[in-house]
């Protein structure tokens, strides 16, 4: 801590202790603490917060320390238990905390120790009534307004919101406003700087006579500390001085004289626990309410402007409004900003107030310049009346050893966090991408979230990830929680997987674990997660559970390949678990109700996918896809598991008491890979469409022939000889059956295209049967050759091969190999 400054002698005059009541993050409260701070200029100033955060105030003069920023304190044998002490820039201790260290004054935190506030927080419902609440919404001194700090009871229960109190009786029905209009739009005293607060003090008096016994136990307790911390600071720089900035309603409780021994007697026995502490990154988002997190505030980017602006406010806050309006393309004239601003400033003066305030300001922006639409006014609010902003803590402060080498991470890879959402596309074959790969994998096995995957645009490949980030400030608490599995985030997320592994309920939790672990580039838990995969393979009977597992475990084969990871034992269990899966699964299909039919149904496609990636990802790299394997590999020990599974669907297709829809999608599995004609379709459609066989399953079997977005439309505008077949029975379908299968009909054909159903009605109009039955032997579908033009086919090959990643839109062309082993999805199938 720096030494007192010369400037630092009390004024004259002053009544010390001199008690600032703001509140939390108001711009009003901010300015007017500043310029009593000039005022009185104290000998040191104290402010609300854990006092075991004493040593991290220096570093809030740093450079590199940018607000909005928070104090973080977590249980160390619990890190998951926290609290977040926020801070704006207009937050009132933020600029209390500035002045001081500026100056040379020493500044103090003085509210309960964190040691106790977490020890109050971890309490059962039992020791204090209902259990408190979690992390986010944690009732710490500095995130409540003065408003919220009595609004909540123990356990929650709502007491009184003295701001609201305040409200009525000057005859406002708004607290919100009424603060605007009484701090935030004034002045910082006029002549004399502290009468504001005089004024607060004298109003919250009169609150807490009139409510007397609303407050808590936890305010209680706080209190008597708070009075205890101010005792001590008198005692060291004398009665004059001494300066406090806390929350408004605390101000009668600290004026009041308590008897010392009545305080320590409050302060007697509480628990406690070891407690960390450091300064984190916080955003303006978290700081608004619709953030999820109770800081007080609805409008953090509207603050920040007010306390920020020099002069002339409501015009440079429309100005603003203009710029990112004119962005996003939308015209936006700086007439239009002058009779916004003209506007905003009648209805202030219609509504008596004695600026314009968010509310005049936006609705003057929604009818001048977003022409009565509420689309650009969200984006008004999101982008600046909330805002992304997001601050930043010098790299000196305190942090926990996973922290760092995050943090050293982030700087080698150069992936910044950042408050706003942004998508990352990442070339898996380029060292940098592929690190920033492994560590997005990585910190979401150990429950940080920085990242989502998303789907890839133009490629369906392996060697493309597509990552939407957004950090927020909860994650610190998470990485702090992760720092009891490792030092690194390597080995965290190494021993993390290996304990997920251990737990893991069913085979699906560990066939996509296994293909995380690998995407994360974690061998070293490989080993156990294997292991148990194979254990519990071996024991697991379910059909629908195996057929649930596969996908993933294929997926984490194609993994291996892309990242050069040797996956023999994964191929291995994977081919062991399809052929279980082959073996299980037509007497599985059989007895399903609707539901249980369809959820079947999309494991027979999960499963079809699979078998085809499987053999895939087992060929030589370079090869084509239905290269054999090597004479040693499963592949090889196992036979051909495409011919098995089209034996399987075969099997499926030609029992009657399998369900419809999964009849239907084995046929149509098939005719697509090329096992069954177009002659053999029309006539196994035929048999389940003929009118011995109830309307219901016949309804399914259709679904699952031409449903399930498996373009089933285009087949039907292809082939009419498959239309003319549906088209003849639905006709048929008696009426008191057709209002039984039409939802599943309504189901099956709202999936199309507008283009696909505009079409199938013109040709079911034109009556498709007769035009089908017109054709003759070796003639196409009406509109269509008999054989493929191969000169108009030429023409698409380069849109082709640029789907394909021939041309991948990196600079890089690639051969046939790559191209096959980047498109295992079977794009081009």
């Amino acid at each position: 801590m720096t030494g007192i400054g010369e400037s630092a002698r009390p004024a004259e005059g002053v009544r010390w202790p001199l008690l600032l009541g703001v509140r939390h993050h108001g711009p009003g409260s901010a300015r007017a603490v500043r310029a009593a701070l000039e005022t009185a200029r104290p000998r040191t100033v104290l402010i609300e917060g854990p006092p075991e955060a004493d040593p991290l105030i220096p570093l809030a003069v740093g450079q590199d320390m940018r607000p909005p920023v928070a104090l973080l304190a977590h249980a160390v044998d619990e890190p998951g238990r926290s609290a977040f002490w926020p801070m704006a820039e207009f937050s009132p201790e933020w600029v209390a905390l500035r002045w001081a260290l500026e100056r040379g004054v020493p500044a103090r935190f003085i509210d309960l120790p964190a040691t106790h506030t977490l020890a109050w927080e971890g309490r059962t419902e039992s020791e204090d009534g209902p259990a408190a609440q979690d992390t986010a919404a944690q009732d710490t001194a500095a995130q409540d307004t003065a408003a919220e700090e009595q609004s909540r009871a123990p356990g929650g229960a709502v007491r009184v919101d003295p701001l609201g109190a305040l409200a009525e009786a000057a005859g406002y029905d708004d607290a919100e406003r009424w603060w605007e209009d009484v701090v935030e739009h004034r002045g910082a005293g006029g002549r004399d700087p502290l009468a504001p607060f005089a004024a607060v003090e004298e109003a919250m008096t009169a609150v807490r006579e009139t409510y007397e016994g609303a407050e808590g136990d936890r305010d209680l307790v706080r209190e008597a500390h708070m009075r205890l911390q101010v005792r001590a600071a008198q005692k060291e720089f004398g009665d004059g001085g001494v300066a406090v900035v806390c929350g408004a309603w605390h101000v009668p409780a600290l004026r009041r004289k308590v008897a010392v021994a009545d305080d320590r007697a409050l302060l007697k026995g509480l628990a406690k626990v070891k407690a960390e502490l450091t300064w984190v990154p916080w955003t303006h988002r978290r700081l608004a309410r619709d953030g999820g997190y109770g800081a007080g505030i609805d409008s953090p980017g509207w603050y920040a402007h007010l306390f920020g602006a020099p002069d002339r406010p409501v015009e440079r806050w429309l100005t603003k409004v203009a710029g990112l309006l004119r962005a996003e393309d939308r015209i936006v004239s700086p007439a239009h900003v002058i009779e916004a601003v003209r506007l905003a400033e009648t209805l202030a003066a219609l509504r008596g107030r004695p600026l314009p305030g968010l509310s005049e300001t936006t609705d003057a922006v929604r009818a001048v310049l977003c022409d009565g639409a509420d689309v650009p006014l969200a984006l008004v609010r999101d982008r600046l009346v909330v805002g992304d902003v997001l601050g930043e803590v010098p790299a000196g402060a305190p942090a926990v050893p996973l922290q760092r080498d995050l943090d050293r991470a982030q700087r080698r890879l150069r992936l910044k966090p950042e408050a706003a959402e942004r998508e990352v596309e990442l070339d898996l074959r380029k060292d940098t991408d592929a690190g920033r790969s492994r560590l997005l994998h990585r910190l979401r096995l150990l429950g940080v979230a920085w990242g989502e995957p998303t789907a890839s645009r133009g490629s369906t490949g392996t060697f493309r990830e597509t990552w939407r980030l957004r950090w927020e400030p909860e994650l610190s608490v998470r990485v702090a929680e992760a720092g009891v599995w490792g030092t690194t985030v390597r080995a965290a997320a190494t021993a993390r997987t290996e304990a997920d592994a251990v737990s893991a309920r069913d085979l699906a939790e560990v066939t996509a674990l296994a293909e995380r672990c690998l995407a994360a580039g974690l061998p070293d838990a490989l080993p156990v997660v294997m292991r148990v995969l194979t254990d519990r393979a071996a024991l697991d009977t379910d059909v629908g559970r195996l057929a649930r597992a596969l996908p993933a475990l294929v997926r984490s084969l194609r993994y291996g390949d892309v990242r050069g990871t040797d996956t023999g034992a994964l191929a291995e269990v994977a081919v062991g678990l399809a052929e279980r899966i082959f073996v299980g699964l037509p007497p599985a299909c059989t007895g399903l109700d609707p539901d249980a039919a369809e959820e079947m149904r999309r494991q027979v496609d999960a499963v079809h996918g699979a078998v085809g990636l499987l053999e895939e990802a087992a060929a030589p790299r370079g090869t084509a896809a239905r290269t054999p394997s090597p004479p040693d590999g499963p592949l090889a020990r196992h036979g051909d598991l495409r011919a098995r599974w089209r034996g399987v669907l075969r099997a499926l297709s030609g029992r009657d008491r399998v369900a419809g829809v999964v009849r239907g999608r084995a046929v149509r599995l098939l005719l697509d890979d090329g096992e069954v004609g177009q002659e053999e379709a029309a006539r196994l459609m035929g048999l389940a469409l003929s009118p011995g066989t109830p309307p219901g399953v016949a309804a399914a079997w259709i679904e699952g022939f031409v449903g399930g977005g498996s373009g089933g439309g285009l087949l039907l505008v292809h082939d009419e000889r498959l239309l003319a077949l549906v088209d003849g029975w639905l006709t048929r379908v008696p009426a008191e059956a057709f209002t039984d299968v039409l939802p599943l009909l309504r189901r099956t054909f709202s999936a199309y295209e507008p283009g696909v159903r505009r079409t199938l009605g013109e040709l079911v109009r034109r009556g498709p049967g007769e035009r089908a039955g017109a054709v003759g032997p070796g003639a196409g579908a009406p509109g269509f050759a008999a054989e493929p033009d191969e000169e108009r086919a030429d023409a698409v090959l380069p849109v082709v091969r640029l789907l394909l990643g021939l041309d991948d839109g990196f600079g890089e062309v690639r051969g046939p190999g790559e191209v096959q082993d980047d498109n295992r999805a079977g794009v081009g199938r």
